[in-house]
């Protein structure tokens, strides 16, 4: 480990031209089961010379490592990000980072977010089908065609969107009037619970608990101007879900589940908590719909085929469309480089799916009104 970390403290840190070392950035480099885990301090380093900073760290150890056994963590002492759109709707800081006010939310009329146009939550019925995975992904996608996207982690228990946008550990900072500053990744603003804890630290609390922190997620954060506001939900249909649909004025919900039928018998019941709350549920995702080998390029239907689209006919809901898992999405989630935010894979099966899964999306709320039948009775279709 000591040869590897002369190495890494070698890598040149670009806005000041000096090494790791001479900065003292590396906080350590160990061997985790044959995973090289590499900490460095990242204050005053910008998102595109971070990029830099770590894929020449991945170079420096390849003839040891493999770039899927490198984790790389930063640690800040205050958020230096810069924000991508700066003028009129920059946010002014103040000078001491955001606090949450822990205490029991109140119920009360349901009410919009202002500047948000469009407002949707992403559940599932159980954990593992790789909601957040898709919520991020989604996000990038919206993101990368121009739109205004920002994502609010609501799964308290198990927060995902701070590592997925490679964000662990910076903690978001306030405006002079107290609100919120979401931090940003990719074109995508988000708010994440695991941004104000340790990510080791367990969450034990009740849920209207809980709910006093969405609220503050939903109405205290400065979001500025949204095309698409998503709503990362926890697993399952409990308190979290409840708080949201009391105080929230929702546009719709997305299912996402898993082809085979324990996952989809899940995702039924949110489908069910959806319509006793009056949410409208838009459609559902199959995810991990087949695996992609990258030795051999052949798709492998690991839990069945086609069981969320058969669902949906069942049901008499949206398909909006199945996602296959490739190498590279799960590299880029441990990374925290969401696989729609890398033009490198585009034309790409898993790829295009995102690509066809948020037209549909779009054209719901946006249908192409110069169509003598719309682009959203086609796709919604019960027999597709």
């Amino acid at each position: 480990m000591e040869d590897i970390k002369n190495l890494i403290d070698q890598v040149m840190n670009p806005v000041t031209e000096k090494s790791l070392a001479e900065e003292a950035r590396v906080v350590s480099v160990e061997d985790k089961n044959g995973q090289l885990h590499i900490t460095y301090k990242r204050d005053g380093i910008t998102p595109q010379d971070k990029r830099k900073i770590e894929d020449d760290i991945i170079q420096k150890v390849s003839d040891k490592y493999s770039d899927d056994k490198v984790f790389i963590f930063t640690q800040s002492s205050e958020s230096k990000e810069v924000y991508k759109a700066i003028g009129a709707d920059a946010p002014k800081k103040a000078s001491k980072p955001a606090e949450l006010k822990i205490g029991h939310g109140q119920v009360g009329e349901k009410k919009d977010i202002p500047g948000v146009k469009h407002i949707i939550a992403i559940g599932s019925g159980k954990g593992g089908v790789g909601k957040s995975t898709v919520t991020s992904n989604v996000a990038a996608t919206l993101a990368a065609q121009g739109l205004k996207v920002g994502i609010i982690d609501a799964d308290i228990y198990g927060p995902s969107i701070p590592m997925l946008f490679d964000k662990r550990g910076e903690r978001p900072e306030a405006t002079m009037d107290k609100k919120i500053i979401p931090l940003e990744n990719y074109g995508v603003k988000f708010i994440s619970f695991g941004n104000f804890i340790h990510e080791d630290e367990p969450v034990v609390w009740r849920g209207p608990m809980l709910g006093g922190v969405l609220n503050q997620f939903f109405f205290d954060t400065d979001w500025g101007e949204l095309d698409y506001l998503i709503l990362d939900l926890p697993p399952g249909t409990g308190d979290v879900q409840l708080s949201m649909v009391q105080n929230l004025n929702l546009d719709g919900a997305i299912i996402v589940s898993t082809p085979q039928d324990v996952a989809l018998l899940d995702a039924r019941k949110a489908l069910h908590m959806f319509d006793k709350l009056n949410v409208h549920v838009i459609g559902m995702i199959e995810n991990m719909s087949s695996f992609i080998c990258d030795s051999c390029n052949k798709e492998h239907f690991i839990y069945g085929t086609g069981g969320v689209k058969v669902a949906c006919g069942e049901i008499g809901v949206g398909y909006l469309g199945s996602i296959p898992l490739e190498m590279a999405m799960r590299k880029g989630a441990d990374f925290g480089r969401p696989y729609m935010s890398q033009d490198k894979f585009e034309g790409e099966k898993g790829w295009k799916a995102y690509k066809e899964i948020v037209q549909r999306l779009d054209s719901y709320f946006n249908p192409d009104n110069n169509k003598k039948e719309g682009l959203l009775s086609k796709l919604f279709k019960k027999d597709q």
